[in-house]
């Protein structure tokens, strides 16, 4: 606390008609000046705010309940300044009523140490008007001449301030011993606590929880096992006769030597066989004895766009019934994983979704939980191997459109038939586009109906520049059989514009 000495009183009232910044409830203009050190502000007065408060109980508190003439000068609020003598400048005080803990503002600054301001803010929760001004050494004001009329508007302020200051230490106290309770794990204060509800696992339509909730009986897990070792893929329920489609890396490893068996969603396993199966398109149809299990709808692939919601479903790395979720990321990805005659050429989704080994032959659903893909490939950084690649974000789909349409031939015929142009490429060019090897078109094919020669270079299919073979092919696979299609051809010098109409290869 600061002293209050004589040869400082005229500056500091001509400092409080000063213009002042606000902060923390002070009033612009300034804070009135601190009352004069006295020994015995030392001492803190019995009915102190720091002393122990019982908040057991509710109650309103009255300024009036307590004359000031019946307190004891030592217990008199250490924030108020008595005038000449010790006598406060009047000792009648109207009652307060008990909800108004407030004055009417006057508008005069000594009025009320709230008093309002027409220009200062409300801060930190502080009442309409301003909070009470913080002199130098605390929450005090400046003394004032007795029997003034400032100084008698002060002297019936006080107890208003007083009642404030006892809701908030009522208020504080609640407040610190509920955190007592807290950090006082023996404590008896307080009751104990409640036991939480039951939950819910209900979801609405269109959240991922949903979707895989309402997907996961239909997924199963396919186990292989031969003689050389063991293996685990993923498929999914296609019709209600028991057919599961899935990849053809998954249906026949180990060269389809093996024993299939398919553990369903509820973890019964069931023996199952090979229906069909297409390395080029890298799918197979299973069969089991079930036509219980609910199947997966096909969605339509052709309407997917780059940045649609997609959920993979699967048994990655052995772990059933997982669920990973990310979006489209992109379209008409040409892939061709595999090798030498068990190469596939697929015109793939690109995805986000974390897949991983184990999860081939599992569906990617829409936002609609229809499937608009098969799980078939990833890509991994150079110079990992299959041991040790996983996820980096670059999943790849076969697109639902050919694998609904593959499935059902595999499941009529037992084989698939997929457009081709009845020619050899050059894998050894190097140049821009896809060229016709020496020899390559073959007697009768759609490329020699067409008029295609060899060492013809393909640059364009369907207005799509072809840049290499596998995208040449790729693009062809992704059509159907019948379709007619336009390409652009350089021979030597001249360019061409070609059309011609795909005709079937079986696999």
């Amino acid at each position: 606390m600061t002293d209050s000495r004589p040869d400082q009183d005229d500056d500091r009232r001509a400092e409080q008609d000063a213009p002042a910044w606000h902060s923390f409830g002070v009033p612009y203009g300034g804070a009135p000046e601190p009352p004069p050190y006295t020994p015995a502000m030392r001492e803190r007065p019995q009915g102190d705010l720091t002393q122990r408060i019982d908040t057991s109980s509710t109650q309103e508190v009255h300024p009036e309940t307590r004359p000031e003439e019946s307190r004891p000068e030592e217990s008199r609020p250490w924030w108020t300044t008595p005038g000449d003598g010790g006598a406060e400048s009047s000792t009648t005080r109207a009652p307060t009523p008990a909800r108004s803990l407030l004055p009417t503002p006057t508008g005069d600054p000594y009025a009320a140490p709230w008093a309002t301001y027409p220009t200062a803010p409300s801060d930190l929760g502080a009442p309409p008007g301003g909070a009470p001004p913080l002199g130098p050494g605390g929450p005090h004001t400046a003394a004032l001449p007795a029997g003034s009329p400032r100084a008698d508007r002060r002297g019936r302020s006080w107890m208003p301030m007083a009642a404030i200051a006892l809701v908030a230490a009522l208020i504080g106290g609640a407040v610190v011993l509920g955190g007592q309770q807290l950090l006082n794990r023996t404590g008896t204060l307080g009751s104990s606590v409640p036991a939480p509800g039951p939950g819910s696992t209900a979801r609405p339509d269109g959240s991922i929880a949903k979707i895989a909730a309402d997907a996961l009986p239909s997924v199963v897990t396919i186990r292989i096992k031969t003689t050389d070792g063991s293996g685990t893929g993923s498929g999914f329920i296609i019709d209600n006769q028991g057919h599961i489609l899935t990849n053809n890396h998954v249906a026949t490893a180990g060269g389809g030597s093996g024993t299939i068996t398919v553990e369903l969603n509820n973890g019964k396993t069931l023996p199952a066989t090979i229906v069909g199966a297409d390395a080029s398109y890298d799918l197979a149809v299973l069969k089991i004895d079930a036509t219980d299990i609910p199947p997966l709808q096909f969605g339509a692939s052709k309407d997917v766009v780059v940045g649609d919601g997609v959920i993979a479903v699967g048994a990655p790395l052995g772990l059933d019934a997982t669920v990973t979720s990310g979006i489209v990321s992109a379209l008409n990805r040409p892939v061709t994983p595999g090798a030498a005659n068990d190469q596939s050429f697929i015109n793939a989704i690109q995805t986000d979704a974390a897949i991983n080994p184990g999860n081939s032959g599992g569906p990617l659903l829409d936002m609609n939980g229809k499937v608009i893909g098969v799980n078939s490939a990833i890509a991994r950084i150079p110079g990992s191997t299959s041991d040790s690649g996983g996820n980096i974000g670059v999943g790849f789909a076969i697109p639902s459109d050919q694998a609904a349409k593959t499935a059902q031939q595999l499941i009529t015929t037992g084989k698939a038939d997929h457009p081709a142009l009845g020619v050899r490429v050059d894998r050894s060019f190097t140049g821009e586009g896809a060229k016709l090897a020496s020899g390559a078109v073959q007697g009768g094919s759609a490329a020699d109906q067409a008029g295609l020669k060899d060492g013809d270079v393909i640059l364009e299919f369907e207005g799509k520049k072809v840049p290499d073979a596998d995208s040449l092919i790729v693009a062809i696979r992704a059509r159907n059989v019948g379709d007619t299609v336009k390409m652009k051809v350089q021979r030597g010098n001249q360019t061409l514009d070609v059309t011609m109409t795909l005709q079937a290869a079986s696999s």
